[in-house]
């Protein structure tokens, strides 16, 4: 191990990308992904993560490479790539076991392999390791070594960037937790913590991300019942809020590639060892449920086979992210109900949306209108600009805005137009 290795970035996605931008003002370093068209596109400077500006990473000295000769000989490998969740809500370690075999294939005798990837405790030691030795033929502890430093990437988020955040880092012994502590903290401004083991690190990573979805729970229990008093959630977070210490969460759809995730690799992992995860899992099915509870507000409001203009479609604001999207079963819960919903969004891509959920999206807004109901999923800066003209045009008299969000409060809806809003 040296002070100031070569690195090697595994996975190019919304966090391995600016990762890799980063070290590379530091270190040497290669950006792999499997994914030829998105190193093709990123080699012409566009991200389509839209986390990279293109000034930026025309500038940086990453190597780019779908070429897995260019990972030999690196000190340090650092595995970026996701951790989903199979139909039954079940671990998928697939991503990661696949990096693995890459990364067994080309590291040599000294290599670190580090994993940013969000597990449940153990995975990194006692499913990765054995792996890596597997395919390298090389001893762990001896000829190579590990660590974990869990990614705090939020898309879409410019203030909390990878190289401004408390970054977590833990190696198997000393030695490896004080070597990423230096490459960690050449490119992040916002320190270092040493973990006391690998399986703390993976630990802290998981709850960061379980106690969130619990608390959205929570809020959307809460929506749930305010809903049948007639009384607004956004009203109460609004008294509730005065309290110095009131947590100010919201109320949503809970989707993306973490908190609709993480949750279940540590109930996985509780399971595993005889104890059932009660809150965990009931904050999960909470939040689960959010979409077709809001569908059946909506749906209970409208005529039957009513036309439905559907406000977003990624899984949060300002974002091209569309992993695990909750929006979509809003829409396919109306579907299933008997209305016709068609969907706009500014941000995402209609390929992947076709080909991720079959969803062909309205290329404008220019020309639409005439809906029995609006409905705003998704807060995108576009549809918090709407105006009263907005809506007159979008919905038909005697029409329903629906805000599921509380983008167009304090905003008067035109007269004759219904608003329902959590």
């Amino acid at each position: 191990m040296t002070s100031s290795p070569s690195i090697a970035v595994i996975g190019l996605g919304y966090v391995g990308l600016p990762l890799a931008v980063a070290l590379a003002r530091k270190f040497p370093t290669v950006g792999f992904d499997i994914a030829k068209e998105r190193i093709a596109e990123l080699h012409r400077g566009f991200d389509r993560t839209d986390e990279v500006e293109p000034a930026r990473l025309r500038a940086s000295t990453l190597k780019l490479s779908a070429n897995t000769d260019d990972l030999k000989g690196a000190g340090v490998y650092i595995v970026t790539v996701p951790t989903p969740v199979d139909a039954a809500n079940e671990p998928d370690l697939r991503p990661v076991l696949s990096a693995c075999r890459t990364v067994g294939q080309a590291m040599a005798k000294g290599a670190v392999v580090v994993f940013e990837s969000t597990v449940y405790p153990g995975v990194t030691e006692d499913i990765c390791g054995p792996e890596l030795e597997k395919i390298s033929g090389l001893k762990r502890g001896v000829d190579f070594f590990l660590g974990y430093s869990p990614e705090r990437i939020n898309p879409g988020d410019r203030e909390h960037t990878v190289d401004r955040i408390t970054k977590v880092v833990a190696g198997e012994n000393a030695d490896v937790s004080a070597l990423l502590a230096k490459v960690y903290g050449a490119v992040t401004t916002g320190g270092v913590f040493q973990a006391a083991s690998i399986r703390v690190a993976e630990a802290a990573k998981v709850i960061e991300n379980s106690q969130r979805d619990i608390n959205i729970a929570f809020i959307n229990e809460i929506t749930m019942i305010f809903e049948k008093l007639g009384i607004s959630i956004y009203d109460v977070l609004d008294a509730s809020a005065t309290k110095w210490n009131f947590l100010n969460f919201k109320p949503g759809l809970v989707g993306g590639h973490c908190i609709g995730v993480d949750p279940f690799y540590l109930a996985r992992c509780a399971q595993d060892r005889g104890h059932h995860p009660e809150i965990i899992l009931a904050g999960r099915r909470i939040n689960d449920g959010m979409g077709p509870w809001i569908a059946e507000r909506v749906s209970a409001q409208l005529a039957p086979g009513s036309k439905v203009l559907m406000l977003g479609l990624t899984f949060k604001e300002n974002v091209p992210d569309l992993r695990n999207s909750k929006v979509v079963d809003v829409i396919g819960e109306l579907r299933r109900l008997g209305h016709e919903v068609t969907v706009h969004d500014p941000f995402a891509d209609p390929v992947e949306a076709e080909h991720e959920y079959s969803e062909t999206l309205m290329p404008s807004l220019d020309g639409a209108g005439g809906y029995d109901c609006v409905i705003g999923a998704v807060p995108h800066s576009p549809y918090l600009a709407f105006s009263q003209e907005s809506f007159s045009v979008l919905v038909r008299p005697g029409g329903l805005v629906a805000d599921v969000k509380g983008m167009w409060r304090g905003m008067d809806i035109p007269e004759g137009i219904r608003l329902w809003r959590l």
